[in-house]
């Protein structure tokens, strides 16, 4: 969950610079569990997945099985995604899913086709949209994709090294 907060920050940063300060609203009440961000005052989910598929993606965090199956019958997609799909040495995307193609496929195949529960007896840490949901989600017409051909750079970096210097300065 916290590599997920950081490359939200990430991608946020990204919105600020592309689109302006003005344009991005950041302060997000932690009373809003789907929206991470708002752009043109439109609410918008960042999502972040690694590998060449589309599964995993939580819609929300709970490990909590009640919550996870009221999260189920109450929910309907209500914002825009962003969705970076990470795929090291190949191409993956940064897609662009709107509330309208992901409320026009809840609506076609269900709650159910479009909600994965956790496992009983698991420790999942949320619920998912399906990889057949996700994956029909970006194809669809009204999606847009940058694909993004990701490529590593060997970075000499030390955290620790750099906080400790911080701490010398006087």
């Amino acid at each position: 969950m916290e590599v997920g907060s950081l490359r939200e920050r990430i991608i946020i940063s990204l919105l600020i610079y592309k689109f302006g300060e003005a344009n991005v609203e950041t302060e997000i009440p932690i009373t809003e569990p789907e929206v991470d961000v708002k752009l043109f005052g439109e609410p918008v989910s960042i999502k972040t997945i690694t590998g060449k598929g589309f599964s995993g993606v939580k819609l929300i965090w709970t490990v909590d099985a009640q919550k996870a199956k009221e999260f189920r019958e109450t929910y309907y997609p209500h914002c825009d995604i962003i969705l970076i799909q990470i795929n090291w040495g190949s191409v993956g995307g940064f897609y662009y899913i709107p509330v309208e193609a992901q409320r026009k496929l809840f609506d076609r195949i269900g709650r159910n086709r479009y909600i994965k529960l956790p496992k009983p007896g698991t420790n999942p840490r949320g619920v998912e949209i399906t990889k057949e949901a996700l994956s029909s989600l970006v194809k669809d017409n009204l999606s847009k994709v940058i694909e993004i051909n990701w490529q590593k750079t060997k970075i000499e970096y030390n955290p620790y090294k750099r906080w400790v210097d911080y701490w010398r300065e006087d």
